[in-house]
């Protein structure tokens, strides 16, 4: 870490810190909040997929303390968001999925009415102890197509990363340019007629920057990549905590498609890459706007 980044860590805990004193009050809007989101609960509290609302709050302080005080979110259109059902698709990055936290929060904190988006997680995650729990109490589920359709048409918002752990684990070198998009979110909008809500997210390529990814180590420990950055693993667990820089989520229009979620991949994919151009356009257009603020300036602040 260089002079600069450590004197700007530093800055942003010694920012954590003051902002103490308005924690009860974080709870007490996160709370309020919770209790409006539209769901359908049983008789114990839970809804058909897991979501739980009465631990939210508790989940959700820690990130909702990222949001405001570490990365310092501003979000972007997020008045756009249509009512009912939406599959939420944004570009991924940062090794660990922040920016999916980080949406999930604006939706919650930010939207109005507030809206719980669901994750669709990895098969590998529900393995990993206390985060399975905690994925499902927070309204997230394995990202099976039936578990989709069926969020999809209780009309739930959805959120998909459809470059995948391509994404997430991509080199610095390659940060802000997509990589190839899935078809599986766009047959699964047309399915089930659902809007796509396109969303670029600025600031997550630089809160851990991957140099290298070991891939013969990540087979080895059944991980989808193990990536080392500029602090991980020569840190130890130091390294871990990603660099304070400000995120820009950007929600754009919602785009609707017609078709058959079964048509051939070549028509799928016609349609796959209009949306990824728009994600590509909205990220070009929110970096263009951070080169304003100045380059390092543009990151941090």
């Amino acid at each position: 870490m260089c002079p600069a980044d450590l004197k700007t860590t530093t800055t942003r805990l010694m920012d954590w810190m003051k902002a103490v004193p308005a924690i009860a009050d974080l709870a007490t809007e996160i709370d309020e909040r919770v209790r409006r989101l539209p769901t359908k609960l049983n008789e114990y509290g839970f809804d058909p997929w897991g979501f739980h609302p009465a631990v939210v709050p508790r989940l959700l302080l820690g990130a909702a303390l990222l949001y405001r005080y570490w990365f310092r979110v501003q979000t972007h259109g997020i008045e756009r968001l249509p009512a009912g059902r939406m599959l939420v698709v944004a570009n991924h990055a940062g090794q660990v999925p922040i920016d999916g936290m980080m949406i999930t929060t604006a939706m919650i904190l930010e939207a109005e009415p507030p809206r719980i988006v669901r994750a669709m997680a990895d098969y590998w995650v529900p393995t990993i102890p206390f985060v399975n729990v905690m994925m499902a109490r927070m309204g997230s589920v394995v990202g099976t197509r039936e578990n989709c359709v069926d969020l999809l048409e209780a009309e739930e918002a959805v959120i998909a990363f459809p470059e995948g752990t391509r994404g997430i684990s991509k080199l610095f070198k390659e940060r802000y340019k997509l990589k190839e998009f899935g078809l599986g979110f766009m047959r699964l909008a047309l399915e089930t007629r659902a809007p796509l809500v396109p969303v670029a997210v600025i600031g997550s390529e630089e809160q851990a920057p991957a140099i290298a990814n070991v891939r013969w180590l990540a087979r080895l420990l059944r991980m989808p990549a193990f990536p080392v950055t500029l602090t991980w693993p020569h840190l130890g667990l130091v390294g871990l905590i990603p660099f304070p820089v400000k995120y820009h989520v950007y929600f754009g229009e919602p785009m609707y498609f017609d078709g058959h979620g079964n048509d051939e991949d070549e028509v799928i994919g016609r349609k796959v890459e209009q949306a990824r151009e728009r994600i590509q356009a909205m990220i070009d257009a929110g970096l263009d706007e951070r080169r304003q603020r100045g380059s390092i300036a543009g990151i941090f602040f």
